[in-house]
């Protein structure tokens, strides 16, 4: 016989009653052997607790008591109060007390918050359009189905769980189904993208139309839906959508009552469910655990058994959850087990996908293969219970892990370079894979990755994967029992870091300076922009000072584009813009000719300017009171804004204001890597700050700061650095972050890349720059500080000094211009005629009256005679400018370093674009050089070979002279003869 408790009963009120509210009510009356507690819950929908999972199967039966998970009945068997059609809308903390919509009052004396999720329903223009639905519950089902028996064709705006459960829904109801994802991929939370392909597949094989990236833009129509228009500009004809894009905790009564809350919505909880009122509890969707807001029903189960237990005293903790998952979309198999997300980097993977037959499994393993991890499984999920049961045992793998993945033995897709597999491309621009590097360094015994461009060409066009080839290289190095060579290049045998650090111990302030006290030849195109980066980092002086030692970007101040053009790129202060200077850029645009296109960055770029009108250019932006952007440079770029509290409803911070401040006290910081940085005035994150360098995100508190997010080509999510800050403790642990990166990472290196590598990852930076770990925060901050206070405008020392401007003269011996590229016409602008194809088929080449070769010898041949193209002051030292001759364009170098001096064909072979001038000279092993500024592309001063391996590339070369007046020669044949012989080589090019 149960002993009955004499003293009264504790009311627990269960806010909520879907299927963990039911699932605490159960648990409560099963552990509350005592009979301790009175349960009271408010159900706001007019049924009680009912299957969520199954709801799909509502559309066979339409009968809503099938869902149903208990009885009326037995919530009065168990003295539970259930209020049907009645939303809790407070919690009064001080007087205990639960309030509901229809005025019911109940005091407690605990609490549990089970209101799960709200459906997320993207803002934009008609979304409240007759015919968009959400699927959440049974009373919208309801509603899409009396709603679809007028309609044909429908949308569904989300490509994940419940999404897919949606798109069954709609085509099992006779409407042609359109599903659209944002994502690159379906169910992006759960599935890789080589499970979505087959996913996606499968799906169109049921008649369902997959949309991938793809964003709405507006819902068509006046009343009632008519069509969707993407934010590509695409338009999609339908008559009704349904709406599920994903889900946010319901935690408004939390929020109300004063209880903690997560940045990004949920309830904060510890391992016992406890709000930080301990009379509070929260469980399910709503609850915000380690971070982590669960959205599977099996999590919020297991929250609400030790919620229960806790309450009833008995020893039960949550420490995270399983989130395996099996589920049976449209037909098709889809699980997920384990670890399925585990880090790539501690851990290795085998895959298995059949094309044919729709089948695609993923195993994830730890480093030696001895635990199953997690998996992925699509089409086929029919080994789901063993493998999930073998990643929760503790015992090593009883097989070899290839056994588990029948005829697999893939690598990884993604992930680390190292699991990589051998086919996966590396270098786009040169079609290079893995593995024809790999066999490359092992055949050819490489051993830089110099050696590695020149070999493969991977690296050698845009440049953008080189630090992937660097990682590549290292790791065959480290594979290989090798030393790593990190020097910088074959002039310093110092990785950037170290180089950093002589420079500043020793204050060294040129790259001559540098060269003699740590290196060796006359430096190259590595080496030279390296140093000036470093220099400018720690002495901030004007760029144009160290102009031979900068890429085209630097020395000219904007940005190279096709052709040899450049744009202009004037700093928009957190986007904000007068209309005065909108009309002066467009002003300046029409009378020079330029493209313009409004950035990602929120400002206005200006394509297609020739070089020696950047100064004038400048100089009428600059008295408009525009000043330097920085697009050219391996510097800040920009902080983008939302508008904040200046004109957002939900602005809770002055995201504007704050931008601009960022942005005006970083602009021409020099660094490893371009920075990019954005402050959002609220949670809904309008100015993306977390896929910046640092972002700032508004919250009642302050902000709160992430670093270290973008990654380029490899894009990364900012980690949270810190919560709820002022804004002057923002600016200190940035300044330190900042230039503790600037003094560490090596060149060409993202800080998303860098943290990556850093030993210690974010837990180690936070002890740097928050708790001065390494007691240097002070150095760093008078580091930084010291940069701020000498900021100046780089365009407008330029525009204010003669002998600056001088420098972006297209000819140093006339003041004729000559046109450099052809324009063609494009949507009311004009652009660059496209450049021709590398690779050309067999079948398109047309026949040359003369070849390259022959046209070199050829010109080898004809009589020269020595022609005046100026003085030695007209020529800048240790770089190069252009002389003109008749038609013809010649690069002149004065190579002041080795006392010599070269001229050569201005027009780089590859691409045809008369750029040679402005590339970096240096040497290599000896043999003078000049590298394309377009593309890196060397060329011998020397004889004119391309010393990057390309052998169907090579340029003319011709003897220089000066004389004891200082006066400069060269020697040429006549102006007709040049004229018409590299007009030749240009066309031959261009076959």
């Amino acid at each position: 016989m149960i002993q009955r408790n004499s003293e009264p009963k504790k009311n627990v009120v269960v806010i909520g009653n879907g299927m963990v509210g039911l699932r605490l009510c159960e648990q409560l009356v099963e552990k509350d052997q005592q009979q301790q507690f009175k349960i009271v819950t408010f159900c706001e929908e007019p049924r009680a607790a009912y299957d969520r999972v199954g709801l799909t199967q509502f559309f066979a039966h339409n009968d809503a008591e099938k869902l149903m998970l208990a009885r009326q009945e037995w919530y009065s068997e168990n003295d539970i109060d259930l209020h049907l059609a009645d939303r809790a809308v407070s919690i009064d903390r001080q007087t205990k007390i639960v309030r509901s919509q229809k005025g019911v009052e109940i005091p407690y004396d605990k609490v549990i918050i089970a209101t799960g999720s709200y459906p997320f329903v993207p803002e934009v223009p008609g979304i409240k359009n007759r015919g968009v639905f959400v699927y959440r519950t049974i009373n919208d089902l309801e509603a899409i189905i009396d709603y679809a028996k007028h309609s044909k064709r429908a949308a569904v705006i989300g490509g994940g769980l419940l999404g897919l459960e949606a798109a069954k829904a709609a085509l099992d109801l006779g409407l042609e189904t359109h599903v659209l994802e944002f994502a690159p991929r379906l169910m992006p939370r759960q599935i890789d993208d080589a499970g979505s392909k087959i996913l996606v597949q499968k799906i169109e094989e049921l008649g369902v139309q997959v949309h991938l990236n793809k964003a709405t833009d507006e819902v068509l129509g006046n009343s009632k839906v008519t069509g969707i228009r993407f934010q590509d500009g695409e338009v999609l004809d339908v008559d009704m959508i349904i709406v599920s894009a994903g889900i946010r905790p319901r935690d408004e009564l939390a929020r109300d009552c004063g209880l903690e809350v997560g940045e990004r919505g949920g309830i904060l909880v510890n391992d016992f469910l406890q709000t930080s009122d301990p009379d509070i509890y929260a469980v399910g969707e709503v609850a915000l655990h380690s971070g982590m807001v669960y959205g599977l029903v099996s999590p919020g189960y297991q929250m609400a058994e030790v919620a229960a237990a806790h309450l009833s005293s008995i020893d039960l903790k949550f420490e995270g959850s399983d989130l395996s998952t099996k589920l049976k979309l449209m037909g098709v198999d889809v699980a997920s087990f384990g670890d399925y997300e585990a880090d790539p980097k501690y851990t290795k993977s085998l895959t298995f996908e059949d094309p044919f037959a729709g089948v695609y499994k993923k195993l994830v393993f730890n480093p030696d293969g001895t635990k199953l991890l997690g998996g992925i499984l699509i089409g086929d999920a029919s080994d789901y219970g063993n493998l999930s049961m073998l990643t929760k045992t503790d015992g090593v793998l009883p097989c070899n892990p290839h056994e588990l993945v029948v005829g697999s033995n893939s690598g990884i897709p993604g992930g680390s370079i190292a699991e990589m597999p051998d086919e996966g491309q590396v270098c786009s621009c040169n079609n290079v894979t893995k593995g024809q590097i790999c066999a490359a360094i092992q055949d050819e015994k490489l051993t830089s990755v110099d050696q590695v461009k020149t070999c493969t060409k991977a690296g050698s066009g845009c440049g953008g994967c080189l630090p992937l080839v660097t990682d590549l290289f290292q790791a065959e190095m480290e594979a290989s029992g090798l030393t790593v060579n990190n020097d910088l290049c074959e002039h310093f045998e110092f990785s950037r870091t170290e180089l950093l650090n002589i420079i500043k111990i020793k204050k060294l302030k040129t790259f001559q300076a540098v060269l003699d006290d740590c290196g060796s030849g006359a430096g190259c195109e590595v080496c030279k922009p390296t140093v000036a980066s470093i220099l400018a980092s720690l002495w901030n002086e004007h760029v144009v000072d160290h102009a031979f030692l900068q890429d085209t970007n630097d020395r000219f101040l904007a940005n190279v584009q096709r052709g040899g053009l450049y744009s202009v790129v004037p700093r928009v202060p957190g986007g904000e813009i007068t209309p005065d200077k909108l009309i002066v850029l467009g002003n300046v645009a029409q009378e020079y000719g330029l493209y313009t296109k409004i950035t990602g960055g929120q400002r206005v770029d200006l394509f297609g300017a020739e070089v020696h009108d950047l100064p004038a250019i400048w100089e009428k932006l600059i008295d408009a009171g525009f000043e330097s952007g920085h697009a050219y440079g391996k510097a800040l770029r920009t902080v983008k804004s939302c508008v904040g509290t200046t004109w957002c409803r939900y602005g809770v911070g002055d995201s504007v204001g704050f931008a601009i401040r960022l942005e005006e006290r970083y602009r021409g910081v020099r660094a490893p890597h371009k920075i990019k940085g954005g402050v959002s005035g609220c949670v809904r994150e309008c100015a993306e700050a977390q896929s910046k360098d640092f972002g700032l995100i508004a919250t009642e508190n302050g902000y709160n700061l992430y670093i270290c997010g973008n990654g380029g080509a490899k894009p990364r999510h900012a980690d949270l650095f810190a919560s709820d800050l002022d804004e002057e403790t923002c600016i200190k642990y940035l300044d330190r972050f900042l230039m503790f990166y600037i003094q560490t990472a090596d060149k060409l290196t993202r800080t998303a890349a860098w943290l990556e590598k850093l030993e210690g990852g974010i837990d180690y930076l936070k002890e740097v720059v928050i708790e001065d770990k390494l007691g240097i925060c002070e150095e760093l901050e008078a580091m930084m500080q010291s940069l701020v206070d000498s900021y100046r405008c780089e365009w407008k020392e330029v525009v204010n000094n003669p002998e600056k401007r001088r420098l972006f003269n297209q000819f140093v011996n006339t003041e004729d211009h000559q046109p450099s590229i052809e324009l063609i016409p494009q949507r009311g602008q004009q652009r660059p005629v496209d450049w021709a194809p590398d690779f050309i088929p067999m079948d398109d080449l047309k026949p040359l009256k003369k070849t390259v070769e022959d046209n070199n010898s050829q010109l080898d041949e004809q009589p020269r005679e020595w022609v005046h193209v100026g003085t030695v002051s007209d020529f800048p030292e240790n770089s190069g400018a252009t002389v003109r001759y008749g038609n013809s364009q010649i690069a002149v170098f004065n190579f002041t370093s080795r006392g010599e001096w070269y001229a050569c064909q201005q027009m780089c072979p590859h691409k045809q674009a008369m750029v040679l001038s402005r590339g970096i000279i240096g040497d290599t092993q000896g043999i003078p050089k000049v590298a394309c500024p377009l593309h890196k592309k060397t060329f011998s001063l020397k004889n004119g070979t391309c010393l990057s391996g390309e052998q169907n590339y090579s340029v003319n070369v011709f003897k220089v002279r000066v004389d004891e007046l200082q006066n400069v020669y060269l020697e040429l044949p006549e102006k007709k003869v040049l004229d018409e012989l590299l007009n030749q080589i240009e066309c031959a090019g261009t076959h």
